[in-house]
């Protein structure tokens, strides 16, 4: 299973993120990281305009996740395009766009198609079950009274 998605379309749809923030693609593709490490699944995002330095390197090109920006002659949307066409196997690909054109091609070339509000619903569903398995491997038995009382006595005798 692959996500290619649309990465400046998503964000103008996430109620928490705004374009103009600096920090928007950023915070994005942390989100997008763990939702792929949750899903275990492959994430390409495509980002419109100039390449972010701080979004290209090896934290953000590896095999399961990319980021990319597209060439100086092409723009986000040509840029995925080319990809779904050279994809051989569309069965179990998603691409995430609220852009019609965008999602009439993919399905038009098999791939499924996620508007970014059901993707946003995904999103948040995967990084809610993320934190609870977080949060339950965090859950430690306090010490009972009597283990308090050995540790003391150990501590106690050392002195």
């Amino acid at each position: 299973m692959a996500y290619l998605i649309d990465g400046n379309n998503l964000i103008g749809h996430l109620s928490s993120a705004d374009l103009r923030d600096p920090q928007s693609k950023p915070l994005l593709v942390l989100k997008l990281q763990r939702f792929q490490r949750q899903k275990k699944t492959r994430v390409l995002v495509v980002f419109d305009g100039t390449p972010d330095l701080n979004l290209i390197g090896k934290t953000y090109q590896r095999k399961n996740f990319s980021v990319i920006f597209p060439s100086f002659e092409q723009n986000a949307d040509d840029t995925i395009k080319d990809i779904i066409s050279k994809q051989t196997d569309l069965r179990r690909f998603f691409v995430v766009s609220s852009d019609r054109e965008i999602r009439n091609f993919a399905k038009a070339n098999g791939a499924k198609s996620l508007s970014c509000e059901e993707f946003e619903r995904e999103l948040k569903s995967t990084l809610r079950e993320r934190r609870k398995s977080l949060e339950e491997e965090k859950n430690v038995t306090p010490p009972s009274s009597f283990e308090i009382n050995q540790w003391l006595k150990i501590f106690k005798d050392k002195k």
